[in-house]
């Protein structure tokens, strides 16, 4: 149980409408743009050299608020940018990533934690707090409720934003992993409808 500012979440309650393993057969269900991505030993390995966005996209649209959950590392020695997208699009005529939220962990060239909002990246959250390790398997669930997005690592809720324009979810309805300048490996991906009640928030006086 998650809360948000005025959300109170339920992931492990929330009905799954996506669960499979990646396999040899991973392109089935999932489109490569760019990068290098192949599966070895039970990961996904997404690898991409250059600056930019090294992405696989799901091929089936998941509207609505959606979480993704997953397990990944960072492959030494790469040490940063372990990225996912939901509610997004792609540009097939630019072959580049069109209307979505990311939220990546240790990215934005500083090691921060943050959401950013394509293609403008005019809603962009981060911080350098979360202490990231390098090779370490961490737990990842990101989604959004209508704008409000977040991300959890290891069950813990490291940073929410609320978009004032908040992307359509309906149609733009896109899952995807990135690799940015890195080797990732991510396993046991997970797509959920987020179960959620409002929860108006309150002191209680301590004095």
């Amino acid at each position: 149980m998650i809360t948000l500012l005025h959300k109170q979440m339920f992931l492990d309650e929330s009905p799954v409408i996506y669960n499979k393993p990646f396999d040899e057969n991973f392109l089935d269900d999932w489109n490569q743009y760019t990068g290098q991505w192949w599966y070895e030993n039970g990961w996904l390995n997404g690898k991409n050299p250059g600056n930019f966005p090294g992405m696989i996209v799901s091929k089936a649209d998941f509207p609505g608020n959606v979480a993704v959950e997953f397990e990944a590392r960072t492959v030494p020695p790469c040490t940063h940018d372990i990225n996912v997208m939901w509610n997004g699009s792609w540009d097939e005529k630019n072959n580049v990533r069109s209307t979505a939220y990311v939220a990546g962990v240790e990215g934005w060239w500083a090691g921060k934690v943050g959401i950013e909002k394509s293609p403008d990246y005019k809603l962009n959250a981060a911080n350098p707090i979360f202490k990231f390790e390098p090779g370490r398997i961490y737990f990842i669930q990101a989604g959004s409720i209508d704008g409000h997005c977040f991300i959890c690592i290891d069950g813990q809720l490291i940073m929410e934003v609320t978009d004032p324009d908040p992307i359509d979810n309906q149609k733009n309805a896109k899952i995807g992993f990135e690799a940015y300048c890195s080797h990732i490996q991510i396993r046991n991906c997970v797509v959920k409808q987020i179960k959620w009640i409002e929860k108006r928030l309150q002191y209680t006086p301590e004095f």
